[in-house]
């Protein structure tokens, strides 16, 4: 049947609300005081063996069978989610906690990880943490979370998780605490905890422990894999050794001198284990102070770091292939090259233009346009380069709201935003993918009502006037005289009607205190000058005058009449009356 192998546990969620602290608890670590701002920089694992879990959950553990040999926890930054921890056919994570400060509740961050855990499909639960700052909460208290504390404090305690409750229920989950759940295919936990007293964190790791013995051993059963296989969490340099690949081996065994293949955009790196290191347990990977042991063989799961030659162009979030002896070599390249076309290549060839940090970060926004039939013409990993302004550029020609360029977590050169500055294409940048993809669509309402407007713009304008008495300055040749505007604008070159529908001429010039104007609005008193009419002929002093708009124009106003305001629709129909005395049909 096989062992089962180690659970990949992903902690999750926004900045700030506990993530490294919480493995700080559980490792007895400091990790989180070495960190800038406290905030997690790098995305690290560490391996908390059977032994130290049985050691920290004591009595809650004792009566409880433990299949699976330990937990591996990876920590993601805030600000990236954890969309770069991307394996063969989905995520990572094997399950992942999704942290929310109970004070505060759902975050951009918490909402974005909620989103890319759905897309994937991955088990989560949901830790409530710093219970410990309610008001009245007895931080002394051993055993069960509960336990210990007053029921007015219980009350408190339940009122806000309550509160995740009912978030979790408006984007389409049901959710209870822990001890009150139901059916756990069908609800999520929420376990109350304190990443700093400990509170609540032993329940936390026995609902991971009973959730992966109950629902996911066939997942975690190890069997004779075809490849070792891998995901790159980050690429650094490391003193004595140069490059080296921070990697999660989630199936498979990989040793000392296999061929390594790793995956990239434009083609698979081959290189060769020049050495493997073992952070010791509750080490985390990305410390500085954690030490590694040197070893030949690394079996799934683990975190591990390789040293080979020539790595220096890989990035984070790709796939790696260890390759045995009687392995396929052209197999396992067209393998590794599968996983970035199942993302990268599910693309329409017409759209927008994403550039992102990793694959995993690709194909989360990939997914999030596709729900909301957003297109894309390419898709790929690293900083906007000349080449995509010219990408978007070419889409300008059929579609303006296409001519855009997202950017995850990526940077423009100097280069690039000189280039940007003579260019009509837009580039939307930001570190949270589903404001990334509302900052897109808001833009593109804006965009619609501009173009929407230009159009508006380009019409003949509704207007109706009033000859003002004994304010002729000529009679004809051109007429000169002065008129209020009662509704709409008038503008130079209009054509003008009288109250029957007949068209007189056209405006030749407007001006105000011997200013010259383009247009004149309600309210306003100018002076009018048109050719080929004659004051006490075709116009006389009171009448009341109205701007001939075409037909085609009409049509057009009504196709946009959402940015027209109540007086201008008023207007507007106004006008179709005196129209269709003339004509029944017209306008319609």
């Amino acid at each position: 049947m096989g062992k089962l192998r180690q659970l990949i546990v992903s902690v999750v969620g926004h900045v700030d609300h506990g993530k490294s602290s919480l493995l700080d608890k559980i490792r007895g670590s400091c990790i989180v005081d070495t960190e800038a701002g406290k905030i997690t920089q790098a995305i690290g694992a560490s391996l908390v063996p059977a032994a130290v879990i049985k050691q920290f959950c004591g009595a809650m553990l004792e009566q409880k069978a433990m299949d699976i040999p330990g937990l591996l926890f990876i920590d993601t930054p805030g600000h990236a989610a954890f969309t770069s921890q991307r394996k063969r056919g989905g995520s990572l994570a094997d399950i992942a906690v999704l942290i929310v400060d109970i004070n505060e509740g759902f975050k951009p961050q918490t909402i974005e990880a909620l989103e890319i855990l759905k897309q994937f499909k991955t088990p989560f639960i949901v830790a409530a943490n710093k219970v410990d700052l309610i008001q009245g909460w007895n931080t002394e208290s051993k055993g069960p979370v509960l336990k210990g504390q007053r029921q007015e404090v219980i009350g408190l305690l339940d009122k806000k998780l309550y509160e995740l409750v009912g978030r979790l229920y408006e984007l389409g989950m049901a959710a209870d605490r822990y001890d009150r759940l139901s059916d756990y295919t069908k609800q999520i936990g929420i376990v109350p905890i304190s990443a700093i007293t400990g509170q609540g964190v032993p329940e936390l790791m026995l609902m991971l422990i009973g959730l992966a013995q109950k629902f996911l051993t066939e997942k975690l059963r190890k069997t004779e894999e075809q490849f070792a296989r891998g995901t790159i969490l980050e690429v650094k340099e490391a003193v004595g050794l140069g490059t080296v690949l921070d990697t999660v081996l989630y199936e498979g065994s990989l040793e000392k001198n296999e061929v390594l293949l790793i995956g990239g955009i434009n083609g698979v790196t081959q290189t060769k284990v020049k050495a493997l290191f073992l952070p010791d347990e509750l080490c985390e990977i990305r410390d500085k102070k954690s030490k590694f042991k040197s070893v030949e063989r690394i079996d799934s799961a683990a975190a591990v770091r390789i040293s080979a030659p020539d790595i220096s162009n890989v990035v984070a979030g790709m796939p790696l292939i260890g390759l045995k002896p009687d392995m396929e070599l052209e197999k396992a390249k067209q393998d590794i090259l599968s996983q970035i076309q199942e993302v990268v290549m599910d693309v329409e060839g017409q759209g927008v233009i994403v550039r992102a940090d990793s694959l995993g970060s690709v194909e989360a926004i990939l997914k999030m346009l596709h729900e909301k039939e957003i297109s894309v013409k390419s898709a790929s990993i690293g900083d906007i380069s000349k080449k995509d302004i010219s990408e978007a550029e070419s889409n300008l020609e059929h579609d303006p709201f296409e001519g855009v360029i997202l950017g995850f977590n990526v940077k423009l050169t100097k280069e690039v935003e000189e280039l940007l500055a003579k260019s009509k294409v837009k580039v939307i940048l930001g570190d949270v993918i589903y404001r990334l993809i509302d900052d897109y669509e808001a833009w593109v309402e804006q965009e619609r009502i501009r173009l929407q407007q230009q159009q508006l713009d380009e019409l003949v304008q509704p207007c109706k006037f009033s000859v003002i008495p004994g304010y002729v300055f000529r009679q004809s040749n051109p007429a000169i005289f002065g008129v209020e505007i009662l509704a709409g604008k008038l503008r130079t070159e209009a054509p003008v009607m009288n109250k029957e529908g007949k068209t007189l001429s056209k405006v030749k010039s407007l001006q105000e205190n011997q200013d010259s104007l383009r247009e004149a609005e309600k309210g306003k008193k100018v002076a009018l000058s048109m050719m080929d009419v004659s004051i006490g002929r075709q116009i006389n002093e009171g009448d009341i005058l109205f701007s001939a708009v075409p037909e085609r124009d009409f049509k057009k106003f009504k196709q946009l009449k959402h940015l027209l305001s109540s007086d201008e629709k008023e207007l507007l129909r106004h006008l179709a009356e005196i129209m269709r005395k003339q004509n029944q049909f017209w306008g319609i």
